[in-house]
């Protein structure tokens, strides 16, 4: 049976500010009241998963439990062809313990380059969501958006990869876009929009 999720408090199982604002931003015309698992005291959870829906189900689940709020998690990262789809979920690990992810571009296309000049540069960002609920009920679903890398880095408006990779159709990488354009059409706009025709 579908579960509806009420208006009021939903922990957003995240410690990343600019994946709290997105998250924030997109929950905003529900009624939904997001609070942070950071602002709550909630530790990060390790992230034992090997998908990017395990990971999330992990995290949801875990501030389901130690708030008593239903609690979102999301599971996000860039997948490169190239790369036999690393850094996966591995790609905040990529960023290593200072989130630097300058750093973390740089080691991508480091990786890209030892393939060569005529290596390919398609790459796809994933989004799991998993929405929990105190008693252990859980929604996930799953979004994708795909594109093409760029370098050097472009853009300061998005976070993470963003600067790096140009969605397909498009001139500028997701680190110059509007944040407005970019949720219509990201990986998390994508799985937002499935979890809205599951949960809302």
């Amino acid at each position: 049976m579908k579960r509806k999720l009420e208006p009021g408090r939903l922990v957003i199982a995240s410690h990343n500010k600019g994946k709290i604002r997105e998250i924030a931003a997109l929950l905003g015309p529900y009624g939904i009241e997001p609070v942070s698992a950071g602002d709550l005291d909630v530790p990060e959870p390790e992230e034992t998963g090997t998908s990017f829906a395990a990971n999330a189900e992990l995290k949801a689940r875990f501030s389901a439990d130690m708030t008593g709020l239903p609690a979102l998690a999301d599971d996000s990262g860039l997948c490169v062809e190239a790369l036999g789809g690393d850094p996966g979920i591995f790609s905040a690990r990529w960023a290593g313990e200072t989130k630097d992810f300058g750093l973390a571009m740089e080691l991508v296309e480091k990786n890209i380059a030892k393939r060569g000049p005529n290596v390919g540069r398609d790459a796809h960002f994933v989004c799991a969501l998993s929405l929990c609920w105190p008693d252990g009920h859980i929604v996930t679903v799953e979004g994708r958006v795909d594109g093409h890398l760029v370098w050097p880095p472009r853009g300061d408006k998005g976070f993470g990869y963003d600067p790096m990779f140009r969605p397909w159709h498009h001139d500028i990488t997701f680190g110059e876009m509007d944040p407005a354009k970019k949720h219509e059409m990201s990986h998390r706009a994508d799985a937002f929009r499935k979890l809205v025709a599951s949960v809302f």
